[in-house]
């Protein structure tokens, strides 16, 4: 894995699937917020329950041949069923929730470090930021005009039709020029909450979502 926060495409979209049909556990342990998040060694469910002062912190090792998902998977079912089996034998939820909870590592003194900030996230076309060699980062900068400008001049160089490139990049080249001048004329953002390196689930909406970009 190196410090590559996901295997591939697949992985991730294997995480999101597996983590959001196992919302049914983070219901019945009352949670706020939760993160999740992994090493090559272990997963790691942060949880903060409604009203509590404390995050509990599941943690679960990793088998190096399964991915992410299958590992959340498996923790998922193992305390899935310390629930339905404390919750069977005494027909009360709180008393199943309380013994779950048992099995968490606790700490009281940093519980808004899972109440996430609130990001700005530039709405614009990543094709047009790949084209020209651009990230989103870039669009932070007060300088964003000669910014593209520079980044569109170094890649028509290199694809423009009299120095043997294609005619259909240079095209793609200057609809990405256009689209990201545009976008620079009058910028639009939308405001999601998140971690850039956990996922973040949020009780009330019942989902997590993925890391949010740096």
């Amino acid at each position: 894995m190196g410090t590559r926060k996901y295997c591939s495409l697949d992985c991730r979209q294997q995480l999101r699937y597996t983590l959001n049909i196992r919302t049914g556990l983070l219901k019945a342990l009352n949670t706020r917020y939760a993160t999740f998040y992994f090493t090559g060694d272990f997963i790691v469910m942060d949880v903060l329950p409604y009203n509590a002062r404390e995050i509990f912190s599941f943690i679960y090792p990793r088998s190096p041949e399964k991915k992410p998902a299958d590992t959340f998977r498996s923790m998922a079912n193992v305390l899935g069923r310390t629930w339905w089996n404390e919750k069977n034998r005494t027909n009360k939820n709180y008393l199943a929730t309380r013994l779950v909870m048992t099995k968490a590592k606790r700490d009281h003194t940093k519980p808004a470090k899972l109440q996430p900030p609130e990001k700005k996230i530039p709405i614009v076309n990543s094709a047009s930021l790949v084209a020209l060699k651009l990230c989103k980062a870039d669009l932070d900068s007060a300088a964003l005009y000669p910014r593209i400008k520079k980044a569109y001049r170094l890649q028509a160089k290199k694809h423009h039709p009299d120095r043997g490139g294609s005619a259909e990049m240079f095209r793609k080249l200057h609809h990405a020029y256009q689209e990201l001048l545009q976008w620079a004329e009058s910028p639009t953002f939308i405001n999601r909450r998140g971690f850039p390196d956990k996922w973040f689930y949020d009780g009330d909406k019942n989902r997590w979502t993925q890391p949010t970009p740096r």
